[in-house]
């Protein structure tokens, strides 16, 4: 059946997101095992063991639906941002806060505002409603161009993304910027703010957004249970946001959005500050290692507030680095085809890569 003429055309149009290639693929593909992977951001050290622990005592209940109003993670959250609970709004991953975004306030005609490069889901699920991207480029530091960003906010403006700290770049933008671009914004256009790699940020004058969402309506905060609390595969993440626009969103949500093992995962992992400090630790002394090794090799490399590396490796080192069992993550897409981002990750598996690359470009 041909559903060129059925099919939506900006659904048509869209390029599908493209994970980090995983492990098993690599070895079905070039039968390479014992492969090292620095694609997605994931946690090197794994998930909070209170959070597994969580799981295995709940794994007897999945035939129950869950909590669909999260309630006791809702209560947990709020207390620890000092929100009201009516304030959250949870999704299968902060991704899935994204589309309820573009569901609540897009349609054709719309604009949203975001920079570019910064998170490929930004202009999907804008494309995905009708609307369209406004992409407005990085300094030539690869930082958010907030003046610029604001600039292009103009009367179809329903919504603008703010990345920071920002992928694929980890650059990130202190809070005098920030406030200053807030300040520019018009009531009645959405903010929201992804701070998917807040936990990592070590840069003393970061924004505090929560601020800004008792500020002014219309401002949402989006985090994740993915990173620092090492929760990715079973998809759990949350908006901070004023009542009013939390309201909207969970009338676009979907029912049992958040699945039970997700949901007792992320209440247990909330309060293991044991885990979210070593996580912290070790992604800081692998950012030191990685960076010190790459400029001894003269790869140019950003300042990150986040748990991965942007480096200038060449074109061909994304390809030839899977040939030696490492993979890590093209930014070709990003119109960045001589550069990598490069997940920190155990010292070994930083190592690993060092070598890799050490041995591409012929140094011993």
């Amino acid at each position: 059946m041909a559903l060129e003429k059925t099919v939506n055309e900006h659904i048509a149009a869209l390029q599908p997101y493209e994970p980090g290639k995983p492990v098993e693929q690599l070895a079905r593909e070039l039968g390479i095992e014992g492969a090292v992977k620095l694609a997605s951001n994931e946690s090197p050290i794994g998930p909070s063991k209170r959070a597994v622990e969580a799981i295995r005592r709940e794994v007897g209940n999945i035939h129950r639906y869950p909590d669909g109003a999260s309630f006791e993670l809702r209560v947990a959250l709020a207390e620890r941002l000092s929100l009201g609970g009516e304030q959250l709004v949870f999704g299968a991953g902060a991704d899935e806060i994204l589309e309820l975004l573009a569901k609540s306030l897009l349609s054709p005609g719309d604009e949203v505002v975001h920079a570019w490069p910064s998170f490929a889901m930004y202009p999907i699920v804008v494309q995905g409603m009708g609307a369209t991207p406004v992409q407005v480029p990085l300094t030539d530091d690869l930082v958010h161009d907030l003046p610029a960003m604001a600039k292009a906010v103009n009367d179809r403006t329903k919504l603008v993304f703010v990345c920071n700290p920002n992928n694929p770049t980890g650059t990130s933008v202190g809070r005098d910027a920030f406030d200053a671009f807030m300040e520019a914004i018009p009531a009645g256009v959405v903010v929201a703010i992804d701070e998917a790699y807040v936990d990592f940020a070590r840069r003393e004058d970061f924004p505090d957004s929560l601020a800004w969402v008792a500020r002014r309506p219309g401002t949402i905060v989006l985090r994740t249970f993915s990173k620092i609390f090492g929760l990715a595969g079973v998809r759990v993440g949350y908006g901070a946001t004023d009542p009013e626009l939390a309201d909207y969103l969970q009338r676009a949500r979907h029912p049992f959005n958040v699945n039970r093992l997700a949901e007792v995962a992320a209440l247990a992992a909330l309060d293991d500050d044991e885990h979210a400090d070593r996580a912290r630790s070790v992604n800081a002394e692998g950012l030191e290692y990685l960076t010190r090794e790459l400029v001894d090799l003269g790869v140019e490399v950003w300042p990150s507030d986040a748990n991965f590396l942007l480096a200038r490796t060449g074109p061909d080192a994304y390809d030839r680095l899977l040939c030696e069992g490492v993979i890590v993550r093209s930014t070709a897409g990003f119109g960045m085809p001589d550069c990598i981002r490069v997940s920190v990750g155990l010292p070994k598996e930083n190592q690993h890569f060092i070598d890799a690359l050490k041995r591409i470009r012929g140094v011993r």
